[in-house]
């Protein structure tokens, strides 16, 4: 059950609010419409259901808010416009990755890949899919977790009819077990041919809440639809009559044997029709467009083991369903469009063989025990391995539902918990594109020649010619590419709802800021090693030993320049996740040498009247153990590094920093 109470987004200057005190609820078991005309509220609504939105009132999910629920992305699956991913990043990868957020395992997403139809394109990049292929790879991240409630954002915009049918049979067979599904929609059609009840509204405010059966026989205007070899001829014979009683009838052609004609009644159609002798192959009254019954779909083939409730979906998705609304005729445009094979708009695919009418494998590891989740496989099309719009049936693989949900048996989909999971989901983002290999790449070949260019001038030591860091330049090439890299941690977590409906991945979880902490300081780490080496071995290639020596003193240059790269990285990371932008994490990173060291390094000019010689012994001494001599020195050198200037700005900011990330995180739980 989802219940919305009281929904109000913030007033705009001089403008009522988007959504203004909306109630309505989605109960289990039903598809819910949300209609409404182009902004009339509908994303707005959505987005205050997730806590996306500054506002005020209060969605509960199965009676509890989004935030208390522990794991919300496994309770809500959400689809709102496009996939924001990285357009470099694979589709398999993305669904990977939001694998480990979710805290399911990685097989899943080859396993809703299947589900939806895209196998085929699980190495293509996001950015090169179609919209139909992108609607498809966003209903299987929002299924990829087994959630109870679905929430999606004109899912069907855009899309072919034989899409369309497609997309709301696998509604239907969500809803069927149990799940509540509530989608927006601006086509009163739709919404009167698809849910099962219609929430409309109107500048925010509630206007019904209805049965779509009740819907469409208030707010859809009623029709006579008719089949004619002779639609044309039998269009002009009912408007020449019409003119003739002086009545207001509307015919609309459409298509070449349908029409559509409003103000009349079949009897008086029939009669035209008898009268001049045109046949007629349908004549039925309609409540609006409300559609017809969905064809049959074909059986898919089971495997052994699969839960019954996933086998009862099913069974309800191949039977005819009945029509939503009384007088709907046996046949629609939209439905004679999906039987046509080769629709203009929609890939064509050549009939698969009976024997491969579903793949194998489709049903180990779904939710509930599983169905296979397709009829004719994935077949590529002629043009370019797109799968038909229509050679995937929508079936219970992969959106079973749990006991709580519907009181059927618990989900098959295994738990991936722990204190890994963050771990598991940073690393996958970070390693999903080809981002840290192309700034490792620059980085080293900047760093090199930097190296070269301040070892031909001469006048450099050696610690800053290892490190390519001139005078002149705040930071050395592997800080501010540490920097930048840390500034990219965050991002997607607030642009991909699936991410930002779960608190356990959005940036106000200390285990995923832990996660993403540990992440960026290896990063910084193994970028500074290549950094050094790659300046030291262009240093011998070109000038041999000449600008090198052994140095006599290694650990607190080495402490230093790791704490310069790790302090970086975190202010990046930290300013990114405060401000949400990686632009704000870059200029966070240049902050530090250029605004902080400045009025540090004054801080710190002139003698100090306490010298703080003799900390190391004195700290030996507070010790319950006695560590070796040798520790003194590594303890002196990271208190030199904090001496100096540019060692305390990091530390300072650092702390501004997580302080700012804190206060941010507290203030967004404010909810009444």
């Amino acid at each position: 059950m989802l219940q919305a109470i009281g929904l109000t987004s913030t007033p705009r200057r001089d403008l009522p609010p988007l959504v203004d005190d909306l109630t309505f609820e989605a109960r289990p078991g039903a598809v819910t419409a949300l209609l409404g005309e182009p902004g009339s509220g509908k994303t707005t609504a959505l987005r205050l259901m997730l806590e996306l939105e500054p506002g005020r009132g209060v969605t509960y999910f199965r009676g509890r808010p989004l935030h208390r629920i522990p794991h919300p992305g496994r309770e809500v699956g959400v689809l709102l416009g496009d996939v924001p991913g990285n357009p470099s990043r694979t589709v398999r990868g993305q669904l990977r990755m939001l694998c480990a957020a979710a805290g399911v395992p990685a097989s899943r997403a080859d396993t809703m890949l299947e589900v939806v139809g895209i196998a085929g394109l699980r190495d293509q990049r996001l950015g090169s899919l179609s919209l139909g292929m992108e609607r498809r790879l966003g209903l299987a991240a929002a299924l990829l977790s087994d959630p109870c409630t679905l929430l999606l954002d004109e899912p069907a915009a855009g899309l072919s009819p034989r899409e369309r049918g497609w997309l709301h049979g696998l509604l239907r067979g969500h809803a069927s077990l149990g799940g509540a599904v509530l989608f927006t929609t601006d086509d009163a059609k739709e919404a009167a041919r698809t849910a099962d009840r219609v929430v409309s509204i109107e500048a925010g405010r509630l206007v019904a809440d209805q049965d779509a059966a009740e819907f469409a026989r208030t707010r859809l205007r009623p029709r006579v639809a008719v089949r004619s070899p002779h639609a044309a001829r039998l269009a002009d014979v009912l408007g020449r009559e019409a003119r003739a009683a002086q009545r207001a009838v509307e015919i609309v052609e459409e298509s070449g044997s349908r029409l559509s004609v409003y103000g009349s009644s079949c009897a008086e159609v029939g009669e035209a029709a008898f009268r001049h002798g045109v046949l007629v192959h349908q004549l039925a009254d309609e409540t609006g467009d409300t559609g017809a019954p969905r064809p049959p779909v074909p059986q898919a083939r089971t495997e052994p083991g699969a839960h019954p409730a996933a086998l009862e979906a099913l069974a309800a998705l191949a039977a005819p369903a009945a029509p939503r609304v009384p007088g709907g005729p046996a046949g629609s445009d939209d439905q004679a469009a999906a039987a046509a094979p080769g629709e203009a708009g929609s890939p064509s695919v050549p009939a698969p063989s009976a024997s491969a009418s579903a793949p194998s494998g489709t049903a180990s590891g779904t939710a509930s025990g599983t169905a296979s989740g397709t009829a004719s496989g994935t077949a590529p099309s002629a043009a370019g391995n797109v799968p038909s719009a229509s050679d995937t049936v929508p079936s219970a693989a992969g959106i079973g539902r749990s006991a709580a949900c519907a009181g059927r048996p618990a989900s098959t989909v295994r738990r991936v918990g722990g204190p890994l999971r963050p771990l598991r989901y940073e690393l996958c983002r970070v390693f999903g594109t080809a981002t840290p290999v192309l700034t490792a790449a620059v980085v080293v070949a900047v760093s090199a020649v930097t190296a070269l260019v301040l070892a031909r001038a001469g006048g450099t030591p050696q610690t800053r010619l290892l490190a390519a860091w001139p005078q002149l330049m705040p930071l050395p090439p592997a800080a501010l590419g540490a920097g930048l890299l840390g500034a990219l941690a965050f991002g997607e977590e607030y642009r991909y709802p699936a991410l930002a409906a779960d608190r356990g991945t959005v940036p106000r979880r200390m285990g995923l800021l832990a996660a993403k902490l540990a992440v960026c300081a290896g990063l910084a780490l193994a970028l500074g090693a290549l950094a050094v080496t790659a300046d030291a071995a262009a240093l011998e290639l070109v000038f041999g030993r000449g600008p090198l020596h052994t140095p006599g003193e290694w650990a607190s240059p080495a402490a230093s320049w790791a704490g310069l790269l790790i302090g970086c990285a975190w202010a990046g990371v930290l300013a990114s996740g405060v401000f949400r932008t990686a632009t704000a994490g870059l200029a966070a990173v240049l902050a530090v040498p250029l605004m902080v060291v400045p009025l540090v390094r004054k801080a710190l000019d002139g003698p100090s009247a306490y010298p703080a010689s003799g900390l190391a012994a004195r700290l030996r001494g507070l010790a319950w153990a006695q560590w070796p001599p040798e520790a003194d020195r590594l303890i002196l050198g990271a208190l030199r590094v904090m001496a100096q200037p540019v060692g305390t700005a990091l530390v300072l900011s650092l702390m501004v920093l997580l302080c700012a990330y804190g206060f941010t995180g507290l203030r967004s739980r404010v909810r009444w």
